[in-house]
């Protein structure tokens, strides 16, 4: 099984024997808000036209938990999470594809968290909507109620320390723009930098300009020149835990096993007494 699918591949699995459920994701990150503006509707998007039996997943109710000392982003109540994806048609025996407006991000998110509860064949539709060839359609599905329950898995999260460990014994990545790991600006958090050690590996050089990852050769040959080899333990991390599965997911299709860090920088830098890194260099 591998973790993407493409549009041309997935028009006939919805054809087939078994076919997957499919889950809209559409989220973004926006600072309008702060500029008094509207934030992003996902589910205003979802309204006006998604693919054919498409459920709207919401990523800041049902993918995670209320934003606090965990960060902003911190992991979903699990049994909350769980009614969620049954409410959707999720069953453990029933393939599952995410998608999102094409960043990636948000499906990568819904991505991470159903594997990592146990669900074993989850694919995050590479390019999102914007390389759906098919009619969309407004009508709202009423899935029959799935069966899955989340159960954690015993490794592939990562805390607050666990990161900071990883940053020493092998490779943490850091997902975010160059600018904000280098400290030179911070939109959203109380401080910028990184958390030491972590190297910089921004998500976006992970795929091309259709949004669509970059070949797994090319990805292994990324994650190589980062300092990532066969035996290396990696870790990930960005601003709240959301790009920072789009690298995982990344890493997935490159064949490389990582651990995400689900309270990232909007977790580590609330807390003053956690060493803070500026600069190019990692240390």
């Amino acid at each position: 099984m591998t973790a993407i699918i493409t549009a041309s591949a997935l028009l006939p699995a919805l054809t087939g024997g078994n076919p997957p459920v499919l889950l809209d994701v559409r989220w973004q990150l926006s600072l309008a808000r702060a500029a008094g503006a509207p934030p992003f509707d996902g589910r205003a998007e979802y309204a006006a036209g998604h693919l054919p039996g498409a459920f709207f997943v919401d990523l800041d109710r049902e993918l995670a938990g209320a934003p606090g000392v965990g960060g902003r982003h911190p992991l979903p109540d699990l049994a909350e999470f769980g009614a969620a994806m049954r409410r959707a048609g999720v069953s453990a025996g029933r393939p599952v594809v995410v998608y999102d407006g094409g960043q990636g991000w948000a499906a990568a998110r819904a991505w991470w968290l159903l594997r990592w509860t146990g669900h074993p064949d989850v694919r995050v539709l590479d390019g999102g909507l914007p390389s759906w060839r098919g009619e969309l359609s407004t009508e709202v599905p009423l899935p029959a109620e799935g069966d899955f329950t989340p159960v954690p898995a015993a490794g592939g999260m990562l805390d607050a320390d666990g990161a900071a460990a990883l940053a020493r014994t092998g490779v943490l990545l850091d997902a975010r723009a160059g600018e904000r790991y280098r400290g030179e600006v911070e939109p959203i958090d109380r401080v910028g930098g990184h958390i030491p050690g972590a190297v910089s590996a921004p998500t976006t050089e992970n795929v091309g300009p259709d949004g669509r990852f970059l070949p797994a050769a090319e990805l292994r040959d990324r994650f190589r020149a980062l300092g990532v080899s066969e035996d290396t333990e990696v870790g990930v991390y960005c601003g709240s835990g959301v790009s920072g599965a789009h690298e995982v997911l990344a890493l997935a299709v490159a064949g490389i096993p990582a651990a995400l860090y689900v309270g990232s920088w909007s977790e580590w830098s609330s807390d003053p007494s956690r060493p803070v890194a500026v600069g190019a260099d990692p240390r």
